[in-house]
């Protein structure tokens, strides 16, 4: 093959050691070792180890792509070494710098794929590495580790991979940036020539890189005759069936499929090259893949995070249980969550029953199954109706190539059309996705790339921001497009189509999927970060349906109205008639009591579910309504609220407003929808919220155990759970049901905190909330972890004191946030205040008296503004980080703008 470098690539040179004093490379690890006529320059702790008697348990073989060099390991090297001598798990790295590139030999040849691959393997000889290997690449050197994974699999214990790719899909082009590197014309100058490509990669951290990192990066790169393996390197890029590498990449695509060992994949979403769909290829090849994407970080993710740290502990829950062994000795079964213990608990789990049991059951009842507001007029859906179309669709999604297993993202509006095709993917075993729009549309892009759907079905808002932003999945539609527009959204299929296909295929519908299989990815509200996706099987789903019934006594002859339209969605699932108000999803806040009203007639209701924000406005708009809407609330027996704290305040009104209703504000998140829960009678049972420090939120419901990880001086809670519900101690609630989710979606290392101190066959979860239980087994919440403000006279939470605040007249809602360095921080408090103040200021002298009177805590500075801050979805979770952030600016003596 004629080469298309320029000549300066083909120049040789001998290898040497790094210079001194680049950031974070200690020069004791850096050796070169001559392999089959060839020197190598590597990074290795061996030797180290060696002279402090420490025998490793095994070896990472760290492999880096292009146009970086073993400098890109440094912290892993730096970090395994100080754990083996610090008597902890001892590994040694070594990681190489391929021939061509670092500061190994510049051989002058064009080194493709499967040289690459026989090379290692020279090296790999070489350095005597015949026991136990876990290999750990990136870029292109993730393809090579994997090459050599796949020839020395008798060797490989697991393998681990940052940003990379084995396969580029038919049905997309390779990125574009190796797209332009790879132009006629413009390989050579860009690759070797000039320092652009190297540039242009240095220039993908997040954030940027200090300028003596990138000067470390650029040190063995300096000269034309130094880059050439540079430009070899994206010269290799198979770009069609005639490549030389091809032959040997699919080889190595095809055989990990059959490399049955853990991994671990580390990802930056951020990347320009490597996108999620290289790592969505990854995992369906992996045998047994644990991920981690870091929202935020890109290509070089091992710049933008520490994933040092994660690899080691990862390697750890692997392997930490297992002596060091010989050679030759037989490989170890790694340990996995399949070593637990089984669960202690004596009580066998009810037999399955589907979540569209009732469908069936009811698919020759014209009763009504749900009601549609949006529109002119209401749309009843009967059950007849809404299980025929539900079985269609699913014959439908099947004949048109959904499957078992593949992720399903619906961006389709409340109402008929999201609940039938909700039922139809759960059937057939497609694993749905649900956003909500709450999130926004940075939001939304998140979740919906971070999940990697494999079909996309969406209203037309959905579809174009799909299509506009390059959402992942084959695209449905709700309704028949016109061919133009079809073909410009990138609509394959609409559910018409689909229910029509499906209404001829009914015999052939797919074996139901079983109890433990994935059923949904649902999507946090983002009120304290990016949005997590949260895993749930089908039975896990069930369990919800099953305590919400035992806890409410909902099911059939429920008329449900609920304001928080993932709620509605369970109403077939356990029987009960339900409706969404006509309301505007993205601001629960403007939802009207007469809106209410008018679902509440339609369903004949007698539960209502509504966020504090959406319940707030309806008790205001109440005056609004007529007698016949209010005789329609009256049917009304129960009522929830939940999402945030609920005031005892509102309740009393919302009870007003309700008078044959039982109010309760029960606790949960998207990672367990009930966990305790408290009517407005307990709430005055347990005393005064601005007394007690916190909001009482009720007694763990039927299944659900509760301990709390206390708090130490510096706000961390503790890791053991064995002994923490003491009445009275703050710190971090912690819940445990068999109805919690199942774990984060591609978060293994936010999964594994949030179960971190468990006892061996219990599965718990630490929510990221801080509270305390009393003498009688309340929970009362007072706050998040995050907003826990550590001053010199101890821990402060926040809910306490701003329920003090809030009893003030001119306050209508308070933030407590904490200013200054951990341990010595300040409190500041941020009040909205009942007269809207017409921009952000200091509180007048008067209200700042009153506020430091009545809040029982020291408070620094008192701060007004119009609006605080809050989540989408709930309009009712304060972001005190961001208000936290904000203050400390303006009392620094910056600009009084509203906080964002």
């Amino acid at each position: 093959m004629t080469s298309r470098l320029p000549r300066a690539a083909q120049r040789t040179a001998p290898a040497s050691l790094p210079p001194h004093g680049l950031p974070g490379l200690d020069p004791s690890f850096s050796r070169l070792v001559p392999a089959a006529g060839r020197t190598w320059h590597v990074l290795d702790s061996g030797p180290t180890l060696d002279a402090a008697g420490i025998e490793p348990r095994g070896t990472i073989l760290c492999v880096h792509g292009n146009p970086t060099w073993s400098f890109l390991w440094r912290s892993l090297v730096r970090a395994a070494t100080e754990q083996a001598l610090a008597g902890g798990t001892a590994w040694r790295v070594v990681a190489v710098d391929q021939l061509d590139m670092g500061f190994s030999e510049r051989t002058g040849v064009e080194r493709d794929l499967t040289l690459r691959v026989g090379d290692l393997a020279d090296l790999t000889d070489a350095l005597g590495l015949d026991g136990r290997v876990v290999t750990f690449g990136h870029d292109w050197g993730g393809v090579i580790s994997l090459g050599w994974a796949v020839d020395h699999a008798d060797q490989v214990d697991a393998v681990m991979l940052l940003n990379t790719a084995v396969h580029q899909p038919e049905t997309s082009k390779i990125p574009a940036p190796l797209r332009l590197a790879l132009g006629k014309g413009v390989l050579g100058r860009a690759t070797v020539t000039t320092t652009a490509f190297l540039e242009t990669t240095l220039a993908l951290a997040h954030p940027a890189l200090p300028t003596e990192v990138k000067e470390a990066y650029r040190a063995p790169y300096r000269g034309a005759d130094r880059r050439g393996g540079i430009g070899a390197f994206v010269a290799d890029i198979p770009v069609d069936e005639t490549h030389p590498s091809e032959a040997e990449r699919r080889r190595v695509a095809e055989s990990i499929r059959t490399l049955d060992v853990p991994s671990l994949l580390l990802w930056g979403p951020r990347d320009p090259i490597f996108s999620d769909r290289y790592l969505d290829d990854l995992l369906a090849r992996l045998v047994r893949p644990d991920v981690h994407r870091y929202e935020g970080a890109g290509h070089l993710v091992a710049e933008d995070v520490d994933f040092a740290s994660a690899a080691l502990t990862w390697l750890d829950d692997r392997f930490a249980t297992e002596p060091a062994v010989a050679a030759d000795s037989a490989r170890p079964r790694p340990v996995g969550p399949q070593d637990a213990p089984a669960d202690p608990s004596p009580s066998a789990p009810p037999p399955h029953r589907p979540l569209w049991a009732w469908l069936d059951e009811r698919r020759d009842s014209d009763d009504t199954a749900l009601v549609q507001m949006a529109g002119a007029s209401p749309t009843v859906v009967s059950w007849r109706a809404l299980s025929r179309r539900v079985s269609r669709l699913s014959a439908g999604l099947a004949a048109s190539g959904v499957t078992k297993g593949d992720r399903v993202s619906l961006l389709v509006p409340p109402g008929a059309d999201l609940t039938a095709v909700l039922y139809a993917c759960l059937r057939i075993g497609a694993v749905v996705v649900v956003a909500d729009s709450g999130l926004g549309v940075k939001g939304l892009t998140r979740a919906v790339r971070g999940a990697w759907p494999h079909h996309l079905i969406g209203a037309l808002p959905g579809l174009t921001a799909a299509r506009a932003l390059g959402w992942p999945g084959k695209r449905i539609s709700t309704e028949v497009l016109p061919a133009a527009a079809a073909k410009a959204l990138g609509v394959d299929h609409s559910l018409p189509e689909l229910a029509s296909l499906g209404a001829a295929r009914l015999q052939g519908l797919p074996v139901e999927p079983g109890a433990d299989d994935e059923a949904a990815i649902l999507f946090t509200s983002g009120s304290t970060g990016p949005a997590k996706g949260v895993s749930y099987t089908h039975a896990q789903l069930a369990a919800i349906c099953g305590v919400l019934t035992e806890t409410y006594g909902v099911g059939p002859g429920t008329g449900l109205v609920a304001g928080f339209a993932p709620f509605a969605l369970l109403g077939p699932a356990i029987g009960a008639r339900s409706v969404t108000p006509d309301m505007d999803v993205t601001s629960p806040k403007t939802l009207t009591a007469r809106a209410v009203a008018e679902a509440a007639r339609e369903v004949d209701a007698t539960v209502l579910f509504l966020s504090p924000a959406a319940l707030a406005n309806v008790v205001a708009t109440a005056d609004d309504l007529d007698a016949d809407e209010r005789a329609a609330l009256g049917t009304v027996t129960t009522f929830l609220s939940a999402g945030a704290p609920v005031s005892e305040g509102l309740l009393e009104r919302a009870s007003a407003l309700l008078p044959g209703a039982t109010a309760h504000t029960p606790y949960g998140m998207t990672e367990g929808l009930l966990l305790t829960d408290v009517t407005l009678d307990a709430i005055r049972e347990a005393g005064d919220a601005s007394s007690v420090g916190g909001v009482c939120v009720g007694t763990p419901v039927a299944g659900v155990r509760v301990r709390i990880a206390a708090l130490d001086d510096s706000g961390h809670p503790a890791l053991d759970l064995a002994e923490t519900t003491d009445a009275g101690r703050t710190g971090e609630i912690c819940v445990s049901a068999p109805h919690l989710f199942d774990h984060y979606d591609r978060l293994w290392s936010t999964d594994r905190a949030a179960r971190r101190g468990a006892l061996a066959g219990e599965r718990w979860h630490r929510t990221g909330d801080v509270g305390h239980l009393d003498a009688a087994g309340r929970v009362f919440v007072e706050g998040r972890l995050p907003h826990v403000i550590t001053t010199a006279d101890g821990v402060v939470t926040p809910v306490g004191p701003e329920q003090r605040v809030e009893l003030l007249a001119e306050v209508a809602r308070a933030a407590v946030v904490g200013v200054g360095p951990a341990g010595t921080q300040q409190i500041v408090v941020v009040a909205e205040t009942t007269t809207p103040t017409d921009r952000p200021a200091l509180a007048d002298a008067d209200l700042a008296a009153e506020v430091r009177r009545i809040a029982g805590v020291p408070i620094a500075a008192v701060l007004v503004v119009a609006q605080l801050p809050t989540d989408v979805r709930h309009n009712s979770k304060i972001d005190r980080s961001a208000l936290s952030s904000w203050a400390a600016d303006v009392l620094a003596g910056g600009a009084l703008v509203a906080p964002r």
